[in-house]
């Protein structure tokens, strides 16, 4: 071997002891900084004709384990998912309260309820009766307001969404930027490793946001894509739009979250993204918190309705000088058709004693009046003859109002036997004539239409639905148009199933026996929601989205409910008191110290009703108690799994975190050892230099 020879291994040596020096400063000088991946320099043997010509640094690398890169990436999105889901559901779990305690949305229905039963103890105590209006509009206002927090938390979902858009955008264009100058760096041999622990850094970032998968280019750099195989950095970077729908309530129809592939294909993101805080942000705004809402509008819909049903029962004493129904959404025929049983309509003095009544007798879509035949045609001109000037009834706008003539008050009151009925509610239930607690749109859609009554739109008028994939992406917006021809429903319904015009490629509209009109998707993950509703029902003034609940609609009920005004005003005229129908000509027919009105207002949440499906929960019949400690449970178990997926999801994160830590990160006292290493080797280096130039001396001594 020459000495030139030991002079080149020598020379290669110091220059490789240099590179591993300068990499282990580098290391060291970041042990504190958070993301840094160490680097390793690949050392190898340069060979010559066979034989050991040096050492040479091939590259400097960093020292990524691309299996748990990818396990840490992965935990870190479904721990951003179910942080963020747990965070937002925990804001609307609060605002019921404890469920387990004396406090709290759930147990205020039971607490109104022991109110009323007090309250028939002693039905003339003013103080009894202001005490317990007051309790009733506080809970109604209660349920408005967990509501109104509801939405709220969806709103800050949204607004949050658009904020991540707005944080992704520019860490995309970041990586893309770094990928250029990697690409830039690899192909002349530079190193890279500062650029690629930025760009690392940067997709740390971005997996909090959406679940994404790396692939090394083969010209260096990065290819990210979604977990789903959405391109976001190739050969340029992906661009994300979203505007956020700013106020947000039940009804509320989202903009899709776009995103425009670098080349140029634009689909909606949910498509390709199934975990991050854009997905948790996703299931709390469309899933958690509008299940939640759903439940509680039938909660408290369903407790309203009772709640009028034991007060329509009843009366004041006095009679109310005037009774006003709610808008039925209806006309007067197609209300009036399906009524069976007996209802007694009475005028009644300030004393309780019957001055006119007339007694109705149902029948299908005919009817008797105190004898005398009718139809819904004739129903009002022949009830108004039969009571005789002492009260008169009138309908306009979908309500009906029976209003008492002479100082006398109105007074309904079914016969024990055979009640009057139509949908499970009497007369005076059904057209709102007594309510205790009112509300502008209705509170059960069980309308009592049948395929061949009037739906009363307008031809031409339409309605648009939005039908959603599983992901809750926008498939398809499908405007739908109130069809020409005698305007039944059933012409209506074959409207909204038509495959090409309407729905009926994506699932099945019916109207049951009671009138309730539904949607049933043939796909189960397919979602239907409204995005406008430019209907308008005569003579109801009624949407069809508002007439029949579709969409959002039936979440919009919990804030909608308050105590009727007039009984606000004087409590006095809670209806207490049971009208007698067999009260002896000349004595009255209420009286003050009957409290019987008090003990079904108390029993209201006792009594089985036909819950709809809600949130996720089916239809069912059970009480309003029952339903109320249900969907208590309910959400204090959701709030419990959301706290158990979140703190799971956390440590899983920090275990994977730890794991690439310990395989990445800087090892100081690994990082020491190779100090001391590479400085010997340095050295080494360095002394076999001198020993070269040693025997060089000598040689060129003895030639001297």
């Amino acid at each position: 071997m020459s000495l030139t020879s030991i002079m080149n291994i020598a020379t290669s040596g110091l220059q490789t002891a240099q590179a591993q020096l300068r990499v282990t400063s580098d290391n060291i000088a970041n042990v504190n900084t958070a993301g840094y991946v160490r680097k390793v320099v690949d050392q190898t043997s340069a060979v010559t004709q066979g034989r050991g010509a040096g050492v040479d640094a091939a590259r400097v690398r960093l020292a990524t384990d691309r299996f748990l890169q990818a396990a840490g990436m992965a935990a870190k999105s479904d721990a951003a998912r179910e942080t963020v889901r747990y965070e937002l559901y925990d804001q609307i779990q609060t605002q019921f309260g404890d469920p387990s305690g004396n406090g709290g949305f759930f147990a205020d229905i039971d607490k109104l309820f022991a109110s009323y039963a007090t309250l028939a103890e002693s039905p003339t105590s003013s103080a009894a009766r202001q005490d317990t209006v007051y309790k009733t509009q506080a809970l109604f206002n209660e349920a408005a307001g967990i509501a109104a927090q509801i939405q709220s938390a969806r709103q800050e979902a949204d607004g949050r969404l658009q904020s991540a858009i707005e944080t992704v955008n520019p860490l995309l264009e970041q990586i893309d930027t770094l990928n250029k100058t990697i690409s830039a760096g690899s192909i002349i041999n530079q190193d890279v490793t500062g650029a690629q622990n930025a760009q690392q850094t940067l997709i740390n970032e971005l997996s909090k946001y959406m679940d994404v998968k790396i692939e090394q280019r083969p010209n260096g750099g990065v290819t990210v894509r979604t977990g789903t195989g959405m391109t976001l950095v190739g050969d340029g970077h992906a661009t994300l739009s979203y505007q956020a729908a700013g106020t947000v309530d039940a009804t509320t129809a989202f903009a899709d979250i776009m995103i425009t592939e670098p080349n140029g294909t634009r689909w909606p993101l949910l498509d390709g993204v199934s975990s991050g805080e854009i997905r948790g942000l996703i299931d709390l705004r469309d899933t958690d918190a509008p299940k939640a809402a759903a439940r509680l509008g039938e909660l408290t819909a369903k407790l309203a309705d009772e709640m009028n049903r034991a007060h329509n029962a009843h009366s004041s004493v006095p009679a109310p000088a005037s009774l006003n129904g709610r808008n039925t959404g209806q006309s007067l025929e197609n209300a009036l058709t399906g009524f069976t049983g007996r209802t007694t309509i009475s005028a009644v003095n300030s004393a309780g004693v019957v001055q006119g009544s007339a007694t109705i007798v149902f029948s299908g879509a005919t009817m008797t009046i105190n004898g005398i035949a009718a139809d819904p045609t004739t129903f009002l001109a022949t009830l108004n003859a039969q009571l005789g000037g002492t009260a008169t009834a009138t309908f306009s706008d979908g309500r009906l109002r029976l209003e008492g003539q002479g100082g006398n008050g109105v007074a309904v009151a079914d016969d024990a036997a055979t009640p009057s009925a139509k949908g499970g509610r009497g007369f005076s239930h059904w057209f709102g004539l007594n309510d205790l607690v009112s509300t502008t749109t209705p509170t059960f859609y069980e309308t009592g239409l049948t395929l061949a009554s009037q739906h009363g739109f307008d031809p031409g008028e339409s309605l648009t639905f939005r039908i959603g994939s599983e992901t809750g992406s926008r498939l398809r917006d499908v405007t739908v148009a109130v069809p020409a021809g005698t305007g039944t429903m059933g012409e209506l319904l074959t409207a909204l199933n038509d495959p090409v015009t309407g729905m009926g490629r994506y699932g099945a509209f019916s109207l049951d026996a009671a009138g309730a009109l539904s949607f049933r998707a043939y796909d189960g993950g397919t979602t239907m929601s409204i995005v406008k509703d430019a209907t308008t029902q005569a003579p109801s003034g009624l949407s069809m989205s508002q007439l029949f609940g579709l969409g959002g609609t039936g979440a919009t009920r919990a804030g909608a409910y308050s105590v009727r005004s007039d009984i606000q005003q004087d409590p006095g005229k809670l209806a207490l008191s049971q009208f007698n129908l067999s009260a002896a000509a000349g004595t009255a027919a209420l009286s003050k110290n009957d409290g019987r009105g008090g003990l079904a207002l108390a029993d209201a949440g006792k009594k089985n009703v036909n819950f709809a499906a809600a949130g996720g929960m089916g239809a069912a019949t059970k009480t309003v108690s029952a339903y109320a400690a249900d969907f208590a449970g309910d959400i204090g178990a959701k709030a419990s799994a959301a706290k158990t997926r979140s703190e799971t999801a956390e440590a899983l994160a920090k275990e994977a975190e730890s794991r690439r830590s310990s395989a990445e990160a800087v090892n100081m006292d690994e990082e020491l050892v190779n100090m001391t290493t590479f400085q010997q080797a340095y050295n080494a280096s360095a002394r076999l230099i001198q020993a070269s130039k040693d025997m060089y001396d000598t040689l060129i001594g003895i030639l001297r």
